[in-house]
């Protein structure tokens, strides 16, 4: 028997479980992909928004503009890159400076910190690298760039330290409305609940339905990105978007959490959540229109291009709210972009709904809000680095020299709360494999360590989701 059953594994449903973490009860969060972070969260801009161009009154901006509020001291507690780089609307006409100032307008009503308009002359100083054509601004001070991966690995952890429960590999067939609550019916068994949260991100409105509930559809929509080298002919400072125009909203250039650059994506409708190809017509166009932004990226740097798809509604807002049809069930549906600046406010919107649905209050009495990072071999000083191999010598042993990870490091990452079970999983946590060539060094070493620590056989080591396996049979024994 559980409290609270939260379904979905991306980055507001371990907000939530995190948030909800803090009271007295037994949790349980399902996710049917392999590990968490594995779907939206792991391929998105990476954006802490400030908040500006969500329409006034709406849950978008609500959760927006509180979400950035609490970043600051929730990287401090949580121990995840969080940097406050600020953003620019770049208008290269004068009439793109009315639209700035709408946006403007908009943010000053949505409570939105740090807004100010300036000239080309204040954007050069922010942004040498941005085109001479720029006309003006509107520079939000309050915005920045996270690492999303760790924000969501950071989440669920503390909720894992804090009693949740998490189930991999578990996907939800069925939801049952009994006398004692709610039945989670699932892959691997049933789970008897009070409470169901619906955090399934692209799935959210099937969810929704097995709550007798038909408010909203997700139209999975794709974007494409292109990921740079860091190299300074290409590193820029900021996050640098393009004025909204009849046309569409352009494409941003940015700088990453951990000092790449990177453009995209673009939006084109998608019949199925499971697209993500990438097309070379669609990295034309962020090449063409990121280009507009700053003449002088080169494409001949890209690292890597990928695609990420996220889950759109067709009401145009965030559908968080309880169930009309089924007590006990909550919704948080359609959470596409600002959603991953706003996952702290949205668990805390969510841990109001529950109260004022009847969950009791008992608070944990071991709960800690704190946890803290891998530390990363590269950012230690001389002395530190000799004080860690001292204390173990796995830190000693490069891995991936491209980002000087170390041993040590990977196999912290896959002994953890929610550790990595698979290539990519150690590449989000601590980057082995996030460097200049990808993988091409330090991929074997990495299936190596994963095989031993998971006590399996390498070519049971996945790349990624189901059916990425890499090694497809031994040579010789």
């Amino acid at each position: 028997m559980y409290d609270i059953i939260i379904v979905g594994g991306g980055v507001i449903g371990c907000s939530i479980a995190r948030t909800l973490s803090k009271y007295d009860k037994k949790i349980g969060l399902i996710e049917k992909n392999y590990e968490i972070c594995q779907e939206t969260t792991k391929a998105n801009s990476a954006i802490v928004h400030g908040g500006y161009d969500c329409k006034p009154g709406s849950l978008k901006a609500k959760m927006n503009v509180k979400g950035n509020s609490m970043f600051p001291e929730l990287s401090k507690d949580l121990d995840f890159t969080f940097n406050k780089i600020g953003s620019l609307v770049l208008a290269f006409s004068e009439d793109e400076m009315k639209t700035v100032e709408e946006l403007y307008n908009r943010g000053i009503e949505n409570k939105v910190q740090g807004l100010e308009i300036i000239d080309a002359k204040r954007v050069k100083e922010i942004e040498p690298k941005v085109s001479d054509q720029v006309v003006g601004a509107l520079y939000c001070a309050s915005a920045g760039v996270v690492d999303p991966f760790n924000l969501t690995y950071a989440m669920m952890e503390n909720a894992m330290d804090n009693g949740v429960e998490l189930f991999t590999e578990t996907e939800l067939i069925g939801l049952e409305k009994n006398h004692d609550g709610i039945l989670v019916k699932t892959n691997n068994g049933d789970f008897q609940t009070k409470y169901v949260i619906n955090a399934a991100g692209l799935y959210s409105d099937k969810i929704a339905n097995m709550g007798g509930d038909y408010d909203f559809n997700i139209i999975p929509t794709k974007g494409v990105y292109r990921l740079f080298d860091k190299k300074k002919s290409d590193t820029i400072n900021t996050v640098l978007f393009q004025t909204p125009t009849e046309r569409g909203k352009g494409v941003l250039v940015t700088a990453t959490y951990d000092g790449n650059t990177m453009i995209g994506p673009t939006s084109d409708k998608i019949g199925t959540v499971e697209d993500t190809t990438t097309e070379s017509e669609s990295l034309a166009i962020i090449d063409k229109l990121g280009k507009l932004s700053v003449p002088d990226l080169n494409p001949k740097n890209t690292i890597r291009v990928f695609t990420g798809v996220r889950a759109k509604p067709n009401t145009g807002d965030f559908m968080i709210y309880a169930s009309k049809n089924m007590e006990g069930l909550v919704h948080c549906g359609g959470i596409e972009s600002p959603g991953l600046v706003s996952a702290p406010a949205i668990a805390e919107y969510v841990e109001e709904i529950l109260i004022e649905n009847g969950m009791d209050t008992k608070k944990n009495p071991n709960y800690n809000p704190k946890r803290k990072g891998i530390v990363r071999i590269s950012e230690l000083s001389t002395e530190e680095k000799s004080e860690k191999i001292k204390e173990n010598p796995a830190y000693g042993k490069i891995i991936c020299r491209c980002e000087t990870v170390s041993e040590g490091e990977i196999i912290e990452a896959i002994r953890r709360n929610a550790g990595a079970k698979t290539v990519d999983g150690v590449k989000r946590r601590v980057r082995a494999g996030m460097g200049r060539c990808q993988g091409g060094f330090c991929g074997p070493r990495v299936i190596e360590i994963l095989a031993r620590e998971l006590n399996i056989d390498p070519t049971e080591v996945r790349k990624d989701l189901s059916g990425s396996k890499i090694v497809e049979r031994h040579l010789k024994k």
